[in-house]
């Protein structure tokens, strides 16, 4: 199987003095070098790179993250788990995901026209929060009558309330490590 990276990434967090740490010499300091923490766009990875010097970056800011010459960074450390996002990027990572959603919204919508069940009981749709059987069969119904366009479309024929908003949610629960399905997102 082919291995497949994330090409941009968005600024969670910006540490210009790196990350706290423990130098070899055993004492607490610093890993040299700006940092930045981000969410990759395509599979919500969470990664740590090195900034150029003397660049500033702020949350929300786009930067590439792919295999070729990079312009603001100059090397990805590696993937991180949520537990190891700063405190700020923890708050940030809501905002950029939603931002993410709304921005890859095809994608998200053919999600919802494609979904199928994960086992005999459970359906992927189910696996979004804020579905439950009820929305589940609106949606699946509805999606065999039209495939659906947008979000605007998936919510006023299913009354879906907001697919964005809850898309994020499931995304948010599937990078802190509490599910057992990924539907959005890949292992740490």
């Amino acid at each position: 199987m082919e291995k497949r990276y994330e090409e941009y990434a968005y600024v969670l967090d910006f540490l210009p003095h790196g990350k706290p740490g423990v130098r070899p010499s055993g004492r607490a300091g610093y890993r040299a070098g700006a940092l930045i923490q981000c969410v990759g766009e395509e599979f919500f990875t969470a990664l740590e790179a090195l900034v150029k010097e003397s660049l500033i970056l702020k949350p929300g800011d786009r930067v590439y993250v792919g295999k070729a010459s990079r312009e603001e960074v100059t090397y990805i450390i590696g993937r991180v788990s949520y537990e190891e996002f700063t405190a700020a990027a923890k708050a940030e990572l809501p905002t950029v995901i939603n931002k993410i959603v709304v921005e890859r919204e095809k994608w998200f919508v053919n999600f919802f026209n494609t979904a199928r069940a994960i086992t005999p009981r459970m359906h992927a749709l189910e696996l979004v929060p804020g579905i439950g059987k009820k929305y589940m069969w609106q949606v699946i119904n509805e999606r065999t009558r039209k495939p659906f366009e947008s979000f605007d479309d998936l919510q006023k024929r299913t009354e879906l309330p907001s697919p964005a908003k809850l898309i994020t949610k499931r995304v948010m629960e599937e990078l802190d490590g509490d599910s057992k399905y990924r539907l959005f997102t890949r292992t740490q």
